[in-house]
């Protein structure tokens, strides 16, 4: 049972962001003042990365733990109710990030997913930012 109407939940669920969500701006931030430069939203790329670095064929896509199904953090769990419509629809949207994932990869792109939960906590994001830095300069070298 729902605690609001059909309309107010529709109301609710629509003005839920796709692009330009809190971690991703602070992710663009961090990125930015680090002397990296980017582009946003590409639509000629699988998926529309959240940012791709073109230097370092790097893309990274910033997932929010609910909506990508994040399995590893509290966050990521099947809602009690309704939970057969939120099986599929997170299964659905799993397989989807899976192909988009796979046919950058196999376009040549560095793929990173940055997980909503590990930008939360000043210790957990700086050590994620360094991580995240690390595998951006490192992408191709190993090559």
């Amino acid at each position: 049972m729902d605690i609001w109407s059909k309309d107010k939940r529709s109301d609710v669920m629509s003005r839920i962001r796709s692009k330009n969500t809190k971690p991703e701006i602070d992710l663009r931030s961090y990125l930015h003042a680090a002397g990296f430069r980017f582009r946003i939203h590409r639509k000629d790329l699988p998926g529309k990365p959240d940012i791709v670095l073109p230097k370092y064929k790097t893309v990274i896509f910033v997932h929010g733990c609910f909506w990508h199904y994040h399995a590893d953090c509290n966050e990521g769990r099947i809602p009690s109710s309704n939970s057969k419509f939120w099986q599929t629809k997170l299964s659905k949207t799993i397989e989807r990030d899976l192909s988009h994932q796979a046919a950058l990869t196999a376009a040549g792109w560095q793929v990173i997913i940055i997980w909503e939960c590990e930008l939360e906590g000043k210790q957990r994001l700086e050590q994620t930012l360094r991580s995240l830095i690390d595998k951006i300069k490192s992408y191709g070298q190993d090559a």
